[in-house]
């Protein structure tokens, strides 16, 4: 009797249609019309979920919209339109106290360790911070307790070596295990990480990145994750998302879209990363011009000024997400014709 397969947990956290405008400077142009500067889109119709003990990777160049989305999840920026929901509950539209209970679930690790430390505070001092924000621990003892606690899972151990530190006393990959503890001690269900790892040395960024997938499995916590650098998620990532000027272009189960790209953009991205097969080199792919302007993005698909293998209709049509199954899917015209991106092509090895 074959065994049923098991449900797939519902999701903690949920975003749906986001969209931020901020306003634009005009341009002398806009000046001299007397025409009003159009606002700038940074985050365009974004849509996922992250499910209990699921890793997330947002990944995207810079500009793309990565943080602004790691902020409209947090509740740090009210949406021009769509919602964040955290286990149902609607994060936007409340009272401060209301906000305040709904972020001791939702926690985020910034991108510069030696920034995020107060230089003045001992490390069981910054560890136990959120804990006496939001009155969470019964005594001193209690609090003691779930500091010490929160620097073991965070790697620091045996934490009480850690607690009469300072920052200047550690080293960037302790001071980022340290930051990851003060959001550890309130016990929450979400952890958003924007480049977590940007601002450390190479040897230790796989450390910090083992960090985030231990708290997953173990704690069941849900991970998003904000990098720029895909080879950083493919041993870490469950889903990977792709943004390109404020939309998500593909989306799906990493190891799928990583090892077989539906987005030309997804292509491009992928094309220079390293790979230790000479074989399996691919030949990088330089994408024409910059990223355009988000108070000005182009008509019809937003990728086409820069696209390789661009048609006329991406001038006029603006391609939605299709589903192209195994938990994948990419917004693309060649999707939509039910055709595939012309597979790059690999170099020989030198």
């Amino acid at each position: 009797m074959l065994e049923p397969i098991p449900a797939k947990p519902a999701p903690v956290l949920v975003a749906e249609d986001l969209v931020m405008e901020f306003p634009g400077r005009r341009s002398l142009a806009d000046a001299i019309r007397r025409r009003p500067a159009p606002p700038i889109q940074a985050v365009a119709g974004v849509s996922f979920e992250v499910a209990p003990g699921e890793v997330l990777a947002l990944v995207g160049e810079s500009g793309c919209g990565k943080t602004t989305t790691a902020n409209l999840l947090m509740g740090l920026l009210t949406p021009t339109a769509g919602r964040v929901t955290l286990r149902g509950h609607q994060v936007g539209g409340r009272s401060r106290s209301e906000l305040a209970t709904m972020r001791r679930e939702m926690q985020m690790i910034f991108q510069d360790p030696y920034e995020s430390l107060n230089p003045r505070m001992r490390v069981a001092d910054v560890v136990a911070e959120p804990l006496r924000i939001h009155r969470v621990a019964s005594s001193r003892a209690d609090e003691h307790e779930r500091v010490v606690k929160a620097l073991n899972q965070a790697g620091l151990s045996p934490a009480e070596v850690y607690l009469h530190r300072y920052p200047f006393q550690l080293s960037g990959g302790q001071r980022q295990r340290v930051v990851a503890a003060s959001a550890l001690a309130l016990e929450p269900r979400v952890l958003i990480a924007d480049e977590p790892v940007s601002m450390l040395d190479v040897s230790i960024r796989a450390e910090i990145l083992n960090l985030l997938r231990t708290l997953a499995t173990r704690q069941q916590i849900a991970v998003v994750m904000i990098t720029h650098d895909l080879s950083t998620v493919a041993a870490y990532a469950d889903r990977l998302a792709v943004m390109y000027l404020g939309r998500i272009v593909e989306i799906g189960n990493a190891r799928h879209v990583l090892a077989d790209p539906q987005h030309p953009y997804t292509r491009a991205l992928l094309s220079v990363v390293p790979v230790p097969d000479p074989s399996a080199r691919r030949r990088p792919q330089v994408l024409a011009g910059e990223t355009p302007d988000p108070a000005r993005v182009p008509f019809g698909c937003r990728f086409h000024p820069r696209c390789p293998v661009a048609l006329e209709r991406c001038r006029t049509d603006d391609p939605a997400l299709i589903d192209i199954g195994e938990d994948q899917a990419a917004a693309c015209v060649l999707v939509e014709d039910g055709r595939r991106p012309p597979a790059e092509s690999r170099t020989a090895p030198s």
